[in-house]
């Protein structure tokens, strides 16, 4: 959902085959990469045929789609960084890198899902991993291409980034442009083939700010203080320096929508990080929207039923459009196929999302990990909304058009 992958006029985006909602097989022959023209009756246009493409990213200008083929092994192999047009033509490698990173031991591999442009079109980043096959706890680390020298740094590394959702943030200004939004997960570590290990600690995962030269790392104040946690959902508000999270909270037993702006790191403490700002969006959701969970709660040691539990609210995924003015997010209940709704953004870090809008139930299965997420997101002009369900059977991608005369 965070992902780049639409033209800047709403008229085309990338999308995949042969996959499923978070990411594919980089050994998988049929997986590829294809151009929705949606005005020419959303017909697709392969763009990619090299085995291994992954991360796909979508200049600012809609002119080209960086992407990247994965031939990487554990201290060995090699990614290559390619460019190509959107018509499938001028198709250039622009950087291989088969060798330890510049000023470091780290062969890169395993390279992550997704990459994000930063606003200028000039910088490329993505996580990899960076074990050796022998270490436990091994690290993985974030990669900074430079596009127009055609050089990678590495700007952080560590056990506790294996799933680190990059993102830059789309501002246009020269300072802001630079920040990239990275997810820590501590607790989760993994072993030397950079499997997925152990658990997460008690407070969760947080979410940090880096500057993509490795600077500069600030803490989101979500999360963190024993009741809130934060679910690895996060994108950045539009073109503005807010960003976005989808928590889980103890008490009440519930998910909202929290915006917040990065400050200083005090030592991972999100919420209670010195000089918090946080709004907490989702608290005007109507009351009609509000459900029961009733599974597996009892109120004696006989087993009776306990009496309904009212949720407010259980928001997972979730986007917005490039004016940071309306957001998609689904919520629960999941197991019955989930809901998705609309909202308009009010002033930033003050008003509640307003006209909450149900859309649509997209028929999805349980909601189990590694199944098919619906994920919705916008075009960048508000106008489409984007979703995956597997209610044919098979996971599929789906549009709804006509948003703007949704009331």
């Amino acid at each position: 959902m965070e992902a780049q992958v639409f033209t800047p006029d709403s008229k085309r985006f990338v999308l995949h085959r042969s996959a499923g909602t978070h990411g594919s097989d980089r050994r998988d022959p049929h997986h590829q990469y294809l151009v929705c023209d949606i005005e020419n009756g959303c017909s697709l246009s392969p763009i990619t045929h090299e085995v291994g493409a992954t991360a796909p990213s979508v200049t600012p200008d809609g002119r080209y789609c960086y992407y990247i083929v994965d031939e990487t092994k554990i201290n060995g192999g090699r990614l290559m960084l390619k460019r190509v047009g959107l018509d499938g033509s001028d198709r250039q490698t622009v950087m291989v890198v088969d060798s330890c990173l510049p000023g470091t031991r780290f062969h890169p591999c395993h390279v992550y899902s997704l990459s994000t442009l930063s606003s200028d079109g000039k910088r490329l980043a993505t996580a990899v991993f960076l074990g050796d096959g022998h270490t436990d706890e091994p690290p993985y680390g974030l990669l900074v291409f430079d596009l127009e020298r055609a050089t990678v740094q590495l700007v952080i590394q560590g056990p506790t980034w294996g799933n680190m959702h990059p993102q830059y943030c789309r501002s246009t200004d020269p300072a802001a442009s630079h920040d990239i939004l990275i997810q820590e997960s501590h607790g989760y570590r993994g072993n030397a083939q950079g499997q997925a290990v152990g658990k997460p600690d008690g407070r969760g995962t947080d979410i940090h700010v880096i500057r993509d030269d490795g600077t500069d790392f600030r803490t989101m104040p979500w999360g963190r203080d024993g009741n809130e946690r934060c679910q690895g959902h996060q994108c950045w508000r539009g073109r503005s320096t807010w960003a976005i999270t989808s928590t889980h909270t103890h008490q009440p037993p519930e998910a909202q929508l929290i915006e917040g702006r990065p400050l200083a790191d005090a030592g991972h403490l999100g919420l209670n990080t010195p000089g918090a700002v946080r709004n907490d969006l989702s608290r005007s959701f109507p009351p009609k929207y509000f459900f029961d969970m009733t599974a597996d709660r009892t109120n004696s040691p006989q087993g009776e039923p306990a009496p309904p539990l009212t949720i407010r609210a259980y928001f997972y995924h979730f986007a917005t459009d490039i004016a940071g003015r309306r957001l998609i997010t689904d919520a629960a209940p999941l197991d019955g196929g989930g809901r998705i709704f609309l909202a308009d953004l009010g002033r930033e870090g003050e008003d509640p999302l307003s006209n909450f809008r149900f859309l649509l139930n997209p028929h999805n299965g349980p909601y189990v990990q590694g199944g098919c997420h619906i994920h919705p997101f916008l075009s960048p002009d508000g106008s489409l909304a984007f979703f995956n369900s597997n209610e044919s059977g098979l996971s599929q991608a789906y549009m709804v058009c006509g948003l703007n005369a949704v009331t």
